[in-house]
């Protein structure tokens, strides 16, 4: 139970945090709008060491990504039997810290009347620069694997001033890999803010794009599985 209260925490804290910060960026009339990407990619790196916290701090490992979970498990740096906690909790923190960000920044949404003006899917999920699907799929892959690869060799990273070291390496890779697709690294940073744009009441809501929806939520799975592969032969 604490796996998935401290999942679900972390993973709520880190949406909050920086599906909240996509929404100053694109949304109508607020002080952060038009920001550029190292704002983006700072602020993310900032809400996963601040969901790495809250996670660790209430009983989890801090991982508040299925990438990391399913990757580490496959492995057995993980416990196949809390696998399904952590997810569980990762996901459906997900889609409640999207809803905060809703209720948070509903009048911007009002005002944000099209995805010309802002209101659109990519406050909450990835979209790709350039729509490639197999090539999307292999951005996810590598940013993830690479991720998940580093994070497996920082040891225990919820303690200490660890969670700052992974919110750095989310801020580096968004910097250097995250520019193709977005850098969900993560599926239920994607699905759970996804779903809350789709069947929230979000005032203009956008197009959702679940046609794409398939590379956030393999790409990462795939890379993080990779990931923890490598380590094992390395060791």
């Amino acid at each position: 139970m604490d796996g998935f209260i401290g999942e679900f925490f972390g993973t709520l804290i880190l949406i909050v945090l920086g599906a909240g910060t996509c929404a100053s960026v694109n949304l109508k009339k607020t002080y952060g709008q038009g920001s550029n990407w190292t704002y983006i990619s700072v602020a993310w790196g900032l809400a996963v060491t601040m969901g790495v916290y809250v996670g660790g701090a209430l009983g989890s490992d801090g991982h508040l990504n299925p990438a990391v979970t399913i990757g580490f498990a496959a492995f057995g740096f993980f416990p196949w039997s809390e696998v399904i906690p952590y997810l569980l909790g990762q996901f459906l923190g997900a889609f409640v810290g999207a809803a905060i960000v809703i209720i948070h920044f509903y009048p911007h949404f009002k005002a944000s009347k099209s995805e010309s003006e802002g209101n659109q899917v990519g406050i909450f999920a990835t979209r790709p620069a350039i729509y490639s699907p197999f090539l999307n799929f292999m951005s996810e892959l590598i940013a993830t694997w690479a991720f998940v690869f580093i994070l497996l060799n920082l040891g225990d990273f919820t303690q200490g001033l660890k969670p700052f070291i992974v919110g750095t390496l989310i801020t580096v890779v968004g910097m250097a890999l995250g520019t193709t697709t977005g850098f969900a690294l993560n599926p239920a940073r994607d699905w759970g803010p996804r779903l809350a744009y789709s069947v929230l009441p979000v005032p203009n809501r956008g197009k959702t794009h679940w046609e794409y929806a398939w590379v956030p939520m393999c790409g990462p799975i795939v890379g993080g599985v990779l990931a923890a592969g490598l380590q094992v032969l390395l060791k």
